[in-house]
C-alpha cells in the first residue's frame, strides 16, 4: 500500500508595488485601482498573489474580490483558517474606501470585525467579497463587507474602520527582499 506524499510545495510571484504608489500621488483612488489591479491575479497585489485573492470589480465606495481556497489555506482542524476570509475582507473593505479617496489620500486599516458564519472549505468553490462604504469622511471611512461561498452562501461577514490620511510628498518605498532595516539578533 502506498500512501500520497505529505508534503507540498507552492511557488509564488508577484510584481514589485512600488512604481504604483507614485500614482496615488496623481489620480483618485477609483482611477488607481482600477489602472492598478484590473480584474485577475495576474495583477494582485503581493499578498493578493500569495493567498491567491484578487480583484474583480471597482465602482466608487464598492469592491468586489473572488479568492479560490485551497489545501495552503487550512488550519489543523480541517477547514480554511479565518484568517483567509478576514484577509479576504480587509482587502474588498479597503479597496472600497480607497475607491472614495482623491488624488494623494490614502488609508489604513484601524480596526477590522469579522463574524464566522459557515466553515470555508475547498469545496466552498470561489468565494466572493463584496464591500460597501458606510461613511467616508476627512479622517475617518468605515465599510462594511460579506464573504459568500459559490452558492451565494453567506461564510462571513465583517466591518472596518480606517484612518484617511494625505500621502507625504515622497512616500518611502517598501524594501525589496534582501532590504529589509531589521537589526540581526545576536
Amino acid at each position: 500500500m502506498t500512501s500520497e506524499p505529505r508534503e507540498r510545495m507552492l511557488t509564488v510571484t508577484w510584481n514589485d508595488p512600488r512604481p504604483d504608489a507614485a500614482l496615488m500621488r496623481r489620480v483618485n483612488g477609483l482611477d488607481y485601482l482600477r489602472s492598478t489591479f484590473p480584474p485577475g491575479i495576474e495583477k494582485a497585489a503581493p499578498i493578493g498573489r500569495l493567498l491567491q485573492i484578487y480583484p474583480t470589480e471597482f465602482e466608487s465606495g464598492f469592491a468586489a474580490f473572488e479568492a479560490v481556497p485551497a489545501e495552503q489555506h487550512y488550519n489543523p482542524i480541517g477547514s480554511v483558517h479565518g484568517g483567509f476570509a478576514a484577509t479576504l475582507l480587509d482587502s474588498a473593505i479597503g479597496c472600497a474606501i480607497h475607491s472614495r479617496l482623491a488624488a494623494g489620500r490614502s488609508y489604513t486599516t484601524l480596526d477590522l470585525r469579522v463574524s464566522y458564519v459557515k466553515a470555508i472549505r475547498i469545496d466552498s468553490g470561489p468565494l466572493r467579497c463584496e464591500a460597501r462604504t458606510l461613511s467616508v469622511g476627512a479622517r475617518v471611512a468605515t465599510a462594511e463587507g460579506r464573504v459568500m461561498d459559490r452558492d451565494g452562501r453567506l461564510c462571513a461577514h465583517g466591518s472596518a474602520t480606517c484612518l484617511v490620511f494625505d500621502l507625504p510628498p515622497e512616500a518611502k518605498s517598501p524594501p525589496t527582499s534582501g532590504q529589509n532595516d531589521v537589526p540581526s539578533v545576536p
